[in-house]
């Protein structure tokens, strides 16, 4: 192992960059909460943040984004106002995190816009990738954890999750066929970079999802030191 790679898993010089995607229901929120506890418990900086938001600019997005306001001017127009989000978050929250050594992890992250916006071949590949180059400015996940979930499951979780008299969002509206090309494209991701991501069977109990999650990131990210003090701290 080099020497710089050693000093990202040791968190020493720059911090780790996590993200969880999935589709609907599948647990990110829940599992970003164990994540963060767990890395906290063993002596690790980090801190949570969402997509669409996780910075005041962002965060003024997200609420256009997801009350369905803008999906009227089609799925293009709506990639780039979730890249001009993404700008914000990478500019005010992730890269100075990262930089103070923190580890930072993430509900959504660029892989969201390759799948949301990219649903259904609504948008042309390249068009997402020229996108995503001008977006990210080099700031690219060290690890992707792929929450997957079958499509049903999904969609009654997220109905459960909602209180009473909440109307589900912009993208929960959305047909079943829909949902299947959004679970269908974030595997594919998953095929096609496996350096980076990696698929969770999202169907277990909490517990165990959370378990698997910490082992994949230890393997990953974490010194052996570090991970036998959370497991045994």
């Amino acid at each position: 192992m080099s020497e710089a790679r050693v000093q990202i898993l040791t968190g020493r010089q720059r911090g780790a960059f996590i993200t969880l995607e999935g589709g609907e229901g599948s647990g990110k929120s829940t599992q970003i909460g164990h994540l963060l506890r767990t890395l906290r418990e063993a002596g690790i900086e980090a801190i949570g943040t969402r997509e669409p938001g996780g910075s005041s600019g962002a965060e003024i997005l997200r609420k256009i984004l997801l009350s369905g306001s803008v999906a009227h001017l089609g799925p293009a127009a709506e990639a780039i106002l979730f890249s001009a989000a993404r700008i914000d978050h990478i500019d005010n929250t992730i890269k100075a995190a990262l930089a103070a050594g923190t580890f930072v992890v993430s509900d959504r992250f660029a892989d969201s816009t390759r799948a949301y916006q990219g649903a259904r071949g609504q948008l042309d590949p390249r068009f997402l990738r020229a996108l995503e180059r001008i977006t990210l400015d080099g700031v690219r996940p060290d690890l992707t954890l792929i929450l997957d979930l079958p499509v049903s499951e999904g969609l009654a979780r997220a109905a459960a999750r909602r209180g009473d008299g909440e109307a589900p969002d912009r993208f929960e509206r959305e047909d079943l066929s829909f949902h299947e090309s959004l679970r269908a494209t974030f595997l594919s991701i998953a095929v096609a970079e496996p350096a980076r991501c990696v698929v969770i069977d999202a169907g277990g109990a909490e517990e165990e999802v959370a378990h698997t999650i910490f082992e994949t990131v230890s393997s990953r990210l974490i010194a052996p030191a570090v991970v036998k003090q959370a497991r045994h701290g």
